[in-house]
């Protein structure tokens, strides 16, 4: 982007001079990884630049923890938390971790895990129930053969059976009418379940579990911490996002290869005219780029 486009870019309104701490909060797959390819490198630069200066970038995913545990390592994220499978699970590294609520005992691949929902296996038996008692169709993604979830995700092999690694969600993809889904809603309901889309799947997990309600979780941990609550700036680009989109102070959605419709109820909202990871950029741009220095600085405003 350029300096021209940074200078007559939009910002938010009086940020604080004094650089309070911040917090980013982001989707992965449409938003800091290409829809298609996965891949973040237009969003390279950003990222360390938010690193340099102790901004923590939190991925906040439908993805599994099996998944984000490379994906954490190729972001040099593995400092920060993250939300896995649209909030159903939480990951703590060592440096967010509280002496007293968090066990040594809980950690596995050194981050304590917090589980918000129920067993994935009490959710896929649920889904099996209403199919069958409603006479729907839909196919959950761990009845997918191998090569069926390739083809739809564009994984490779060691990815996609990470994918399948569920703890506390189930995809599927739906395959009957606006009608039926509506009353396979309600019925998710009545067992305190709920259904919310993402860019390729449809997402079933407690009702209470989502990505809003973990982002205001680590909200609440980060500023009892840091003794200050942070300025967050949230980024997605699908339905699944909306409850993070307004958990944040900013929020930015990133343009979608898809017609879903996202509105959230933020006043603080931008819309992107690039998609993926170079929109994340421009959103990224639009509410701190020219505002905070630490982000833009002379003769390297071209890297955000």
């Amino acid at each position: 982007m350029s300096e021209h486009a940074l200078s007559s870019t939009p910002v938010a309104p009086e940020l604080d001079p004094a650089f309070e701490p911040r917090l980013v909060v982001t989707d992965l797959d449409g938003s800091l990884l290409d829809h298609d390819s996965y891949d973040f490198s237009p969003a390279a630069a950003s990222l360390a630049r938010l690193r340099a200066i102790g901004v923590p970038v939190i991925p906040v995913t439908s993805k599994t923890r099996a998944e984000l545990i490379p994906l954490r390592q190729a972001l040099n994220l593995t400092a920060t938390p993250f939300v896995a499978e649209n909030g159903a699970v939480i990951g703590l590294p060592p440096g967010w971790c509280h002496p007293s609520l968090d066990r040594p005992g809980d950690a596995r691949d050194s981050v304590v895990i917090k589980h918000t929902g129920v067993d994935s296996r009490f959710i896929r038996a649920r889904l099996n129930v209403w199919r069958e008692r409603l006479g729907i169709r839909f196919t959950r993604m761990g009845e997918m053969s191998m090569a069926e979830l390739i083809a739809l995700t564009g994984l490779d092999e060691t990815r996609a059976r990470a994918a399948r690694q569920r703890e506390g969600s189930e995809p599927l993809v739906w395959e009957d009418s606006d009608q039926a889904l509506e009353a396979f809603q309600r019925a998710l309901e009545s067992d305190g379940l709920a259904l919310t889309q993402g860019g390729r799947f449809h997402h079933v997990m407690v009702a209470s579990s989502h990505k809003g309600s973990a982002v205001s979780w680590l909200i609440k941990r980060f500023s009892s911490l840091r003794g200050r609550a942070p300025l967050t700036l949230g980024l997605g680009d699908g339905p699944n996002d909306l409850e993070m989109l307004e958990a944040v102070d900013q929020a930015v959605v990133i343009k979608g290869r898809h017609d879903l419709t996202v509105e959230p109820a933020n006043a603080a909202l931008y819309r992107t005219q690039a998609f993926g990871p170079a929109g994340w950029v421009e959103g990224l741009a639009h509410w701190w780029g020219v505002d905070d220095q630490r982000l833009t600085t002379a003769g390297d405003t071209a890297a955000l």
